[in-house]
């Protein structure tokens, strides 16, 4: 990575440096890495989500609203269905990449913490 000869507006790196900690911090956790995982491919209602991941209520509730107050993750009802979605340009990103390091053709042979 080359250095720039421009000067490092530090307000602006602090700023980001807080949004990417947010985001990281929520990503941290591994019910949510795997709904959004999930959610990557698609809209889910809830029931699916559950199916799909193996998260049980109450703790699929209480992650899929983290990520809905954290505004990773939109709504929308279908009757009494309710449906969640990957909202957030960076949050897919990084699933992005995540995907590609860990669930890959290599499945997480490289760099791969046990």
């Amino acid at each position: 990575m080359a250095l720039s000869t421009e000067k490092i507006d530090l307000e602006a790196l602090q700023k980001a440096a807080l949004q990417a900690c947010g985001l990281l911090k929520v990503l941290a956790n591994p019910d949510r890495l795997l709904l959004l995982c999930q959610m990557s491919q698609g809209e889910y209602c809830v029931s699916d989500l559950e199916e799909l991941t193996g998260i049980r209520q109450p703790t699929l509730s209480q992650q899929l609203t983290v990520l809905r107050d954290e505004q990773m993750v939109s709504t929308r009802r279908e009757g009494k269905q309710i449906f969640y979605s990957i909202t957030s340009k960076e949050a897919l990103a990084v699933m992005k990449v995540l995907y590609e390091l860990y669930c890959g053709d290599g499945k997480g042979s490289k760099g791969g913490r046990k």
